[in-house]
């Protein structure tokens, strides 16, 4: 497939692009080397392939979800800015 220089100024003002008219050469040269390979690309044979979801069979591995009963609040707190009722107090975000 070819790409005239109508089409390639189309597709750029499509895509809000300004080329230069120095530069439309190599534009028309680089989009064809694209549609190129994704002519190559479309041509692979891909008949008899199996069919492919993921690249391994790894999958999330989920913990249970257990409360645990903390012994020691007032190490946990004892580096906290503020504190109050054992908890730690932090800035209103909700305004």
């Amino acid at each position: 497939m070819q790409v005239s220089k109508e089409e390639l100024l189309h597709i750029a003002n499509l895509a809000d692009l300004e080329i230069d008219s120095e530069e439309v050469d190599q534009y028309l040269l680089n989009l064809q080397d694209i549609l190129n390979f994704a002519n190559i690309v479309n041509q692979a044979p891909v008949t008899d392939l199996d069919i492919t979801i993921g690249t391994n069979q790894a999958q999330n591995v989920f913990r249970k979800d257990e409360v645990h009963v903390f012994e020691d609040n007032q190490a946990l707190l004892q580096n906290a800015p503020e504190k109050e009722l054992n908890m730690f107090k932090i800035p209103k975000v909700i305004t």
